[in-house]
C-alpha cells in the first residue's frame, strides 16, 4: 500500500457548521470522534463521510434504476480519498413490526429455517410416528382403497408458493401435451400466451388425468401410469383432487405417516418461517399473540342491571335497535332489563354476549292473540371481536380493545408456527423450542449437537451449524447473553438495538470495509462496555476501519486516533482542535483533554438532599422480565435508575410508572404493564417526559416554533406602530401561511428543482432570496430587524435583544441556560442533533411556570452529550429540584449516578436474570452493596 492509501483523505468539508476542514483519518484502525454536542462530529462522519460513500455506491447504478432509488447529493466538500464501501450503524431502533424478532434481525432464524428444511426427521402430528416415504405401489393401494367410486383430478404440483408469471412454464407443459391446470386452487384450460401476475406468489399443478377410480384392471394400469407421469413432472409428490369435494390430498415418495396416511410437503425454509404463508399458524397469522373479548371487562360490575348500564360497551338503556333487541332477549327468557345482571339465566347470557337468531311467539292474554318475534341478533361480545378484527379505524379498533385481552394462541401456543413445522425436529427439539432459549442455552446446545446427528445430517448441516455458532458467539460477545432468538425487536431498547447490527455486521465477516457508528455505547452499562471496545477492535483486526462518534471515557482511552473537534458547539465550532491517539491528546489544551486527565471534572454534591418527606409507590410491577418488584420513589430529590442493560429499568419506568402517571393527569391512552397498585398520587400535580426523539420532522419546525417563542415575537412584530397602520396581524409574520411569506417559495426560502436523473436541487429563492417573506413584511422593523434577522439570531444574540420583554426573554434565556446559546431561532429542526432536540424539549418545560410538584422523567439525557455538556445539564436539573420537583433519570453514566440523590439499582443480569431490585439509597451506600455490579463501578467514582 502506498503511503496515501494508509488514509482516507478529506478535504475541505464545508457541510453544516465545518469550517473548510481538512483531516487525514487512518485506514484499519479504531478511530473515535468526539467534542462537544453540536461541534459537528456527526456532520464529519455521517453527513460528509457516510454520504459521499453512499452516493458513490448509488452512482454506480444505471440512470434507470437510480430513478427509483431517490437521489443523494453530493456533500459540501472539496474531495475525499482513500475512501472504501461505507456502512453505519446509526442509533435508530429497529422495526417496529410485531413480526420482526432477534432472530430475523441477526439471520440465525433464515440459518435455522434452511437447517430443519434440509436436515430435520418428520414425525406424524397424529401418531407421533416418524413419517415414512412411499413406492408408487403403495401410494396406488392408498388412492383405491380411500377414493373407490370416485371422481378425482390427479396433479402434479410444479411451482409452490413463487412469484413470476411462468409464461413459458404453460408453454412448455402445453407441448407436453396437458391441456389443463390448476392455478391457485383453479382448474383452467391452458390458452396461448396464457400468464399470470409477476407480483404475486402461486401454486400450480399440472393436471395429468381426471378419471374415476376403480378397481379393474383397465382403470388401475391406467392409474399406474398416471402416478408415474404426475411423480415424473411433480418431482416425487402428486396430488389427487377429489372433483365432489374440491379436497386434495399428497402422496409423495418422500413423507408420509405409516398408520394414519397423512403426507407433508417436501420442507422448504418457508415452512419455518411465521411471515409466510406457508409457514405462519393460520389462526394467529404469524403474530403468536390474539386478542379475545374478556366477559369481565363487558360487565365489570354484575349487581347492576342492563337497564343502569352493565353492559358498560352500550351504556344505561337509550331508546335504539341494540335495547330494542335485548328487551326481546328478556321477552324470551323471562327476565326484565331492571334485574341485575347475575340474576340473568345463562342461556339468556349466552345470547347477549354471543348473538343468537331465533323467532318464538308469545301470547297475550288481556287481548287473546298470539303475537310473532324475532330476535336477530349478533351478541356484544362477537359485535366488539368483528369491530377489532374488520375495522380499519384505529380509533375504533382502540375502543374494542378496552374490552379485549391479548392472550397467546390457543392454537400454535405462542410459537407462531403451523402444526406441521412443529413436528420436523432435530435432537427431539423443534425449531420453536430453540427459538425460544437464551442465546446462552442455544450456543450450548449447538456444541453438544454433533454426537447426536446421523452421518447424513453432518454432511448436510455442518456448514450451517458452524455459521449459526459463530453468530451466536458475536451475539455474547456484545453482552446480549439474556435475549432469545423470538424476543419481538419491538422491545428492544436502542442500545440493544444497535449492538445486535454491530453483531450481525461482525457475523457477516466482510473485509475492507469502513464502518461509522454513532455512540455504540448508549444504553451500555460499564461492565459490559469492555466487551463492546473488544468487539469493535475484532471488526478493526480482520480488515475494517472503524470511526466511531462517542464521549464514553473508556472508548476513548481504548482508540488507536482521536479526533477532537471544537472548540465550542454549533457556529463556533467546526473545527478540529487537536488529533492524534490517546496520549497525544491529553497533553492539549481543550476541554476533552481536561476533563480526561482529571483537571475538570463533575462534582460531587457535598451533601444528598433530603427531599419534602413525601412518597409515591409503586407496588407489584410484573412487565416483561420484572419479578413482582415494588419501589418507594422519595420526592423533592433527583432520583437514579441503574441497572446492567435488559435488567429491566425501562420497562419499570417507561412502561409500568409514566403511562400510570400519564393516564391519570392526562387521560393518556397507553396501557400500562401489569402491577397491582400505586399510592402517593395526590403529592405530586403533573408528570413530564424528555425523551430524545426529534422536536420536528420537517424543515419548517425550528426552536422559535417549537418552544413557542415565535408566537410571542409575531405578536410583537403586529403591535409596531408601522403593522398596525398597514393592519398587519400577527399570522402575517408566519411563513407557513399565505399572507406575509413568500409565495414563490411557500414560505421555505429554498426551491426545489427536480433533476430526473441527477440529485434534487435545492436552490435559494430567486424572489426572496432565501428569507421566506415578501417585501411588505420585511419592511416592518422592531429596533432596526425585521422578522427575518430575528430568525437569524443566535440565542445568545436573542437574549440581549428581546431583555426588556419578559415573555420572551424568559423562553429564549432557558434555551441559553441549557446551553444551547449557539443554535439559531430559525435554525431548521431536522439539523439538531439527538442532544440537542432533549435540551429543546427541557428547555421548554422550564420555561413554563413550574407548580414545584412536577415529576420528570428522563430516559439517558447524556446521549450524545460531551462532559462539559453533562455538567451543564445536571446544573439545569438541579436547579428544578431545588424548586421541590422531583427528576427521575434512567442512567448508566457515571458522572450523572454519582450526583444524584438517591439510586434505585436493578439487576442483577439481563433478560430473564433481571428484574429484581438490587439496590436502594443514597449513591455512598449503593457503593457498599456487594451484588451490584454497578456499585463495583460507582465505588472508584466516590474515591
Amino acid at each position: 500500500m502506498s503511503k496515501n492509501e494508509d488514509f482516507i483523505e478529506v478535504l475541505g468539508a464545508r457541510v453544516h457548521n465545518l469550517k473548510n476542514i481538512d483531516v487525514r483519518i487512518p485506514r484499519e484502525k479504531l478511530v473515535v470522534i468526539t467534542g462537544l454536542s453540536g461541534s459537528g462530529k456527526s456532520s464529519l462522519a455521517f453527513d460528509t463521510i457516510y454520504a459521499e460513500g453512499q452516493r458513490r455506491y448509488i452512482e454506480t447504478f444505471s440512470a434507470y434504476a437510480r430513478q427509483f432509488l431517490g437521489s443523494l447529493e453530493r456533500p459540501d466538500v472539496d474531495k475525499i480519498e482513500g475512501l472504501s464501501p461505507v456502512i453505519a450503524i446509526e442509533q435508530k431502533t429497529t422495526s417496529k413490526s410485531p413480526r420482526s424478532t432477534v432472530g430475523t434481525i441477526t439471520e440465525i432464524y433464515d440459518f435455522l429455517r434452511l437447517f430443519y428444511a434440509r436436515a430435520s426427521d418428520a414425525y406424524s402430528y397424529n401418531t407421533g410416528e416418524k413419517m415414512v416415504s412411499y413406492s408408487d405401489e403403495q401410494i396406488k393401494k392408498l388412492i383405491l382403497e380411500d377414493f373407490t367410486d370416485k371422481k378425482v383430478s390427479i396433479l402434479a404440483p410444479v411451482v409452490r408458493s413463487r412469484k413470476g408469471h411462468y409464461r413459458e412454464l404453460f408453454e412448455q407443459i402445453a407441448k407436453q401435451g396437458f391441456l389443463k391446470v390448476r392455478v391457485d386452487g383453479e382448474i383452467r384450460d391452458i390458452v396461448k400466451g396464457m400468464k399470470v401476475d409477476r407480483y404475486k406468489t402461486h401454486d400450480i399443478e399440472i393436471v395429468i388425468d381426471r378419471l374415476k377410480v376403480a378397481t379393474e384392471t383397465d382403470n388401475a394400469k391406467r392409474l399406474s401410469e398416471t402416478i408415474n407421469t404426475a411423480m415424473y413432472h411433480g418431482d416425487d409428490v402428486l396430488m389427487v383432487l377429489d372433483n365432489a369435494t374440491d379436497e386434495a390430498r399428497y402422496f409423495s415418495r418422500s413423507l408420509m405417516c405409516p398408520s394414519s396416511g397423512i403426507s407433508y410437503p417436501n420442507p422448504e425454509p418457508n415452512n419455518f418461517s411465521f411471515n409466510s404463508p406457508k409457514g405462519m399458524c393460520p389462526s394467529c397469522k404469524g403474530l403468536g399473540k390474539l386478542y379475545e373479548v374478556n366477559l369481565n371487562k363487558l360487565v365489570p360490575n354484575p349487581k347492576l342491571s342492563i337497564k343502569q348500564g352493565a353492559l358498560v360497551a352500550h351504556g344505561p338503556q337509550k331508546n335504539n335497535w341494540i335495547f330494542k333487541q335485548l328487551e326481546l332477549i328478556a321477552e324470551r327468557f323471562n327476565f326484565k332489563l331492571s334485574d341485575s345482571f347475575d340474576s340473568i339465566p345463562k342461556e339468556a347470557k349466552e345470547v347477549i354476549f354471543f348473538g343468537g337468531n331465533e323467532k318464538f311467539d308469545v301470547a297475550s292474554k288481556e287481548l287473546g292473540i298470539t303475537r310473532s318475534y324475532k330476535i336477530d341478533f349478533e351478541g356484544v361480545a362477537t359485535f366488539i371481536q368483528n369491530t377489532f378484527d374488520a375495522n380499519e379505524s384505529t380509533s375504533l379498533k382502540r375502543w374494542a380493545k378496552e374490552y379485549m385481552d391479548k392472550i397467546p394462541c390457543p392454537e400454535c401456543e405462542g410459537t407462531r408456527l403451523r402444526k406441521e413445522s412443529l413436528y420436523f425436529k432435530v435432537n427431539s427439539k423443534n425449531i420453536a423450542e430453540l427459538a425460544n432459549m437464551d442465546i446462552v442455552e442455544l450456543a450450548d446446545w449447538f456444541k453438544n449437537l454433533e454426537k447426536d446427528l446421523s452421518e447424513t445430517q453432518l454432511k448436510i448441516a455442518s456448514e450451517i451449524i458452524k455459521e449459526v455458532r459463530t453468530r451466536l458467539q458475536f451475539l455474547i460477545d456484545v453482552g446480549l447473553t439474556y435475549l432469545a432468538l423470538d424476543r419481538s425487536s419491538k422491545s428492544l431498547s436502542g442500545g440493544e438495538a444497535q449492538r445486535i447490527r454491530l453483531a450481525t455486521q461482525i457475523g457477516s465477516q466482510l473485509v475492507g470495509v469502513l464502518y461509522i457508528l454513532d455512540e455504540p455505547s448508549i444504553g451500555l452499562h460499564q461492565r459490559d462496555n469492555e466487551r463492546l471496545i473488544f468487539s469493535l477492535k475484532q471488526l478493526k483486526e480482520i480488515g475494517n476501519s472503524v470511526i466511531v462518534v462517542e464521549h464514553d471515557k473508556d472508548m476513548i482511552e481504548s482508540a488507536d486516533y482521536v479526533i477532537d473537534i471544537g472548540p465550542a458547539a454549533g457556529k463556533h465550532g467546526g473545527e478540529i482542535v487537536s488529533e492524534g491517539t490517546p496520549e497525544e491528546i491529553k497533553k492539549h489544551n481543550t476541554l476533552t483533554a481536561d476533563y480526561l486527565t482529571g483537571r475538570k471534572e463533575i462534582e460531587i454534591p457535598k451533601k444528598r438532599r433530603e427531599g419534602n418527606g413525601k412518597t409515591l409507590t409503586l407496588k407489584g410491577a410484573s412487565g416483561n422480565n420484572l419479578k413482582n418488584v415494588s419501589i418507594t420513589i422519595p420526592l423533592g430529590k433527583m432520583i437514579g435508575v441503574t441497572g446492567v442493560s435488559g435488567s429491566g429499568k425501562s420497562t419499570l419506568i417507561n412502561e409500568t410508572l409514566y403511562p400510570i402517571l400519564n393516564a391519570h393527569f392526562f387521560n393518556g391512552v397507553k396501557k400500562p404493564m401489569p402491577y397491582k397498585k400505586i399510592e402517593g398520587l395526590e403529592n405530586i400535580d403533573k408528570v413530564i417526559d424528555i425523551n430524545q426523539s426529534p422536536i420536528g420532522r420537517t424543515p419548517r419546525s425550528n426552536p422559535a416554533t417549537y418552544t413557542g417563542v415565535f408566537s410571542e415575537i409575531r405578536n410583537l412584530f403586529a403591535k409596531t406602530s408601522e403593522a398596525m397602520i398597514r393592519g398587519y396581524k400577527p399570522g402575517r409574520f408566519s411563513f407557513n401561511v399565505a399572507g406575509g411569506r413568500c409565495e414563490t417559495c411557500k414560505g421555505a426560502g429554498l426551491r426545489v428543482i427536480e433533476m430526473n436523473f441527477l440529485p434534487d436541487v435545492y436552490v435559494e429563492c430567486e424572489t426572496c432570496q432565501g428569507k421566506r417573506f415578501n417585501r411588505e413584511t420585511l419592511e416592518i422593523r422592531y429596533k432596526g430587524k425585521s422578522i427575518y434577522d430575528v430568525l437569524e439570531m443566535t440565542i445568545n444574540e436573542a437574549c440581549d435583544f428581546f431583555e426588556n420583554i419578559p415573555k420572551i426573554y424568559r423562553k429564549v434565556k432557558t434555551i441559553q441556560d441549557v446551553g444551547l446559546g449557539y443554535i439559531t431561532l430559525g435554525q431548521q429542526s431536522t439539523t439538531l442533533s439527538g442532544g440537542e432536540a432533549q435540551r429543546i424539549k427541557l428547555a421548554t418545560e422550564l420555561s413554563k411556570r413550574d407548580t414545584g410538584n412536577t415529576f420528570y422523567i428522563l430516559d439517558e439525557p447524556t446521549t450524545g452529550l460531551h462532559f462539559e455538556d453533562i455538567r451543564v445539564l445536571m446544573l439545569v436539573l438541579n436547579k428544578l429540584v431545588e424548586k421541590g420537583n422531583t427528576v427521575l433519570i434512567i442512567e448508566h453514566n457515571l458522572d450523572v449516578i454519582k450526583t444524584v440523590d438517591y439510586i434505585i439499582d436493578i439487576g442483577p443480569e439481563g433478560g430473564k436474570q433481571g428484574g429484581k431490585v438490587m439496590a436502594l439509597g443514597t449513591p455512598e451506600e449503593v457503593a457498599t452493596n456487594k451484588k451490584s455490579f454497578t456499585a463495583r463501578f460507582l465505588k472508584k467514582e466516590l474515591l
